[in-house]
């Protein structure tokens, strides 16, 4: 048993919504306050951002020399400037992790792929946010034609997963998404 898994053993119980409002809803997007009853019998309201969930992938080959990722760069208005990132996407409605990260890695790198391996899933910002981000390997990779979204700048890069591993020690790589994807690729690969 590892620590946290405990949970209702240690007095760790979950929060019960007792009402909802929505504040806004969106075209990705919907804000609600939600009013809980605590633990402990009191109330307290949480803000929350419903997202319909995201895939990424670790676009990744080896040309004999080591692994190599396809990373993006990629200008984000929210933080106002440009990341380095994994292709990634927004699930459409039906539409499965793997299936969107097929799409992604197709429209932003350009590239397809003919082998996949699920590495993990991660919350990006549960304290407000319930945002899931399921997350890929792809090899056996191929090119295409890429097909970015009306107004989406994507710029493809190719670096070695060395120094992909670099620029997130650098401080590069900011982008939680792609910090924790090239991690567990590296893990998987022990690069």
């Amino acid at each position: 048993m590892l620590p946290g898994d405990e949970d209702d053993r240690v007095g760790l119980r979950p929060e019960r919504s007792i009402g909802s409002r929505q504040l806004f809803k969106g075209r990705l997007l919907r804000l609600c306050v939600d009013r809980v009853r605590l633990p402990d019998g009191g109330e307290a309201e949480r803000e929350l951002v419903h997202h319909p969930g995201a895939a990424a992938v670790v676009p990744v080959e080896d040309p004999g020399t080591g692994p190599r990722v396809h990373l993006l760069r990629q200008y984000r208005h929210a933080v106002g400037g440009v990341l380095w990132e994994v292709p990634a996407g927004i699930l459409e409605p039906g539409e499965s992790p793997e299936a969107c990260a097929r799409r992604e890695l197709r429209e932003e790198a350009g590239l397809l792929a003919g082998r996949w391996r699920r590495l993990a899933a991660i919350y990006t910002s549960p304290g407000f946010c319930d945002e899931k981000i399921e997350m890929f390997l792809a090899t056996d990779l191929r090119r295409t034609d890429s097909d970015p979204e009306p107004g989406e700048q994507v710029e493809p890069h190719v670096v070695t997963l060395s120094r992909a591993l670099a620029m997130i020690d650098e401080g590069a790589i900011t982008n939680g998404t792609a910090v924790a994807s090239l991690l567990l690729v590296a893990r998987l690969l022990k690069a």
